[in-house]
């Protein structure tokens, strides 16, 4: 440590405190306050006036303590050990807290951020002689059942091997490689790297949009898919299901790894959070979904300045995983608390405040955060990606609120939430005709190729559908359904199809709580043969009435419970079944 540089504490404000005159510290520096050491961060700097931000709660700090410099920006340890783990909003492991100083965290407690003593399996990938440069993969190391950690020569590093370690048992902190840089100077590699949790890691290059991360929830593989490496707002009300979809999303969707932030949510709800993942089983894998997840609990009584952090520590850890070459989903949950953290920091530091009092550099935050997502070439030219799922709390459910309006403009990915659905018990509770997704066109060729090339055809004509029935419901509030013609009754019928069969999905089903894409292209296929069916009877002069008789409709909402995802042929019985239904209508009104 650096102890060169020190002030001494002048003022104090909340999280924000000042220090006097010149003091040698540099923008972003991580120091440590007081005398407990608490962790902190300089945001401000003129010749008169350092201003810190503190990471901890600050009650009991005075004027006059000390404040001491680090000499480095605020990083996050990078090493074996991240997965299966529970941290803090500055990556402190929360275990470790509990072991030192029980349920509550105490200020100015300093634990590792990963375990230093654990011996870890590794096998080294290089040898002697070998020419390496940032990003080669220099060894691997099972770091949970369901994922190999491969270690990486840090960024801007180049050199010759000189000396290797054989395969064994290793800590993070030994040595495995010494390396000649092309100075000349010698450096061991060990396993760790440290990387400044507001720096994007570097890439060789970044791909356009061009397959969809598979969620296994037909209302968001089908109608508003998201790429991998691409972005996704979810925002709505309290109850409408926000964490519920961030959670099936993080447990059935084809990512290989997931880091979910808590960003200022309730204590219990990340509680929630950290028992059921710790209990789930991974459908991937059959291991526990945590050996392949990453947390980051910063509950809305933690000090608003760590909340501030927390979302910059999970997209660093994503990007590391990403330069290995997986592919990573990050759940942030929520932004707004993030947004309010800012805005109380901002109100703290006096700035001048821009709409709902949120600071005026909101809309740049928010976008330096959704811009590191993306799906990359590595530079071990390995394909990675990070792709950014945002919850977003707007007080009182309004979608007009600066926090979501300036969402939109950064992600291409909208899933609207409505109370009203929520409350109707429908789930997901997205409203289809506020959504939309913007990736459809570049998944088209995706779809097309590994699906079906009728897939994207079957999902407009399911929009227009919807759409269309969206447009009637007005006329039938107004004067009832009785006095609309037989062909927008029939409409009406097959949207309610299209809602209660495709749309609403059941998380607590062993075979709706997840559906394959196969499953889903075979389902439109049928809703809508059951449409051209019924539209043709229609126009032979049945009436809806005579349609309504028969229980086909019925038979067809409940697809989604009848035919189990690994028995697809049995939709063939309900084209026969259809053909029965539209031969028996015209044989008794012949």
């Amino acid at each position: 440590m650096n102890n060169e540089t020190t002030g001494i504490i002048y003022g104090i404000n909340g999280p924000v405190i000042y220090i006097k005159g010149k003091t040698g510290f540099r923008m972003g520096e991580m120091v440590y306050v007081g005398k407990e050491k608490l962790v902190g961060e300089v945001i401000r700097l003129d010749e008169k006036k350092t201003t810190i931000q503190v990471y901890e709660e600050t009650s009991g700090l005075k004027p006059g303590e000390e404040v001491i410099s680090t000499g480095a920006a605020i990083s996050v340890t990078l090493a074996p050990g991240i997965l299966d783990n529970i941290f803090d909003g500055i990556e402190r492991p929360l275990g470790e807290i509990a072991n030192i100083s029980g349920a509550y965290i105490n200020r100015g407690v300093s634990v590792d951020s990963l375990d230093g003593q654990k011996k870890w399996s590794t096998h080294i990938t290089v040898e002697e002689g070998q020419h390496i440069y940032g990003g080669t993969i220099i060894a691997e190391v099972p770091e949970t059942p369901s994922i190999v950690h491969k270690v990486m020569v840090p960024p801007n590093t180049e050199g010759y091997v000189l000396k290797v370690v054989p395969d064994g048992e290793y800590t993070i902190h030994d040595p495995l490689i010494k390396l000649q840089l092309e100075n000349g100077d010698e450096i061991d590699l060990t396993m760790v790297q440290k990387w400044p949790i507001r720096v994007p890691r570097p890439y060789s290059k970044r791909y356009p949009a061009s397959m969809p991360l598979i969620t296994g929830q037909r209302i968001l593989d089908t109608l508003f898919p998201i790429a991998k490496g691409g972005t996704a707002a979810i925002p709505g009300g309290f109850g409408t299901g926000k964490t519920m979809n961030q959670h099936q999303i993080a447990k059935w969707s084809d990512a290989d790894i997931i880091v979910y932030i808590g960003c200022g949510e309730r204590g219990n709800e990340m509680t929630q959070v950290l028992e059921d993942f710790s209990k789930l089983a991974d459908p991937k894998t059959g291991n526990h979904l945590m050996a392949r997840t990453s947390l980051i609990a910063n509950t809305s009584n933690m000090p608003v300045a760590a909340r501030e952090a927390s979302i910059y520590t999970g997209i660093t850890l994503a990007e590391y995983y990403r330069d290995m070459g997986y592919h990573v989903a990050i759940m942030a949950d929520s932004t707004s608390r993030w947004a309010e953290a800012l805005r109380e920091l901002s109100g703290r530091l006096e700035e001048m405040p821009a709409e709902e009092g949120f600071p005026a550099y909101l809309a740049s935050k928010l976008s330096a955060f959704y811009e590191r997502s993306g799906m990359v070439q590595n530079l071990n030219g390995t394909e990675g990606s990070v792709s950014i799922i945002g919850a977003v709390s707007p007080q009182g459910g309004d979608f007009s609120e600066p926090v979501t309006q300036n969402t939109k403009r950064f992600v291409r990915c909208f899933w609207g939430l409505d109370k009203s659905l929520a409350y109707a018990r429908h789930f997901p509770a997205i409203n289809w005709l506020t959504s939309y997704s913007e990736y459809m066109s570049d998944l088209a060729p995706w779809y097309s190729e590994h699906v079906g090339k009728n897939f994207v055809d079957y999902r407009n004509q399911l929009i227009s559908l919807l759409n269309q029935e969206s447009s009637l419901m007005e006329i039938v509030k107004l004067i009832g359904s009785d006095v609309l013609p037989d062909d927008q009754k029939l409409i009406l019928e097959i949207a309610r199809v299209i809602r209660l069969g495709f749309l609403q999905q059941n998380a607590f089903h062993k075979d709706d709580t997840c559906v394959s894409m196969d499953k889903q292209l075979k389902m439109m296929e049928t809703i809508l043969y059951l449409y051209d069916k019924s539209k043709a009877l229609v126009t032979m002069g049945m009436p809806m009435s005579v349609l309504r008789k028969s229980d086909i409709f019925e038979r067809v909402i409940n697809i989604k419970y009848d035919v189990p995802n690994d028995h697809p042929e049995l939709f063939d019985e309900y084209h026969n079944a259809i053909d029965a239904f539209y031969q028996n209508v015209i044989d008794t009104n012949a």
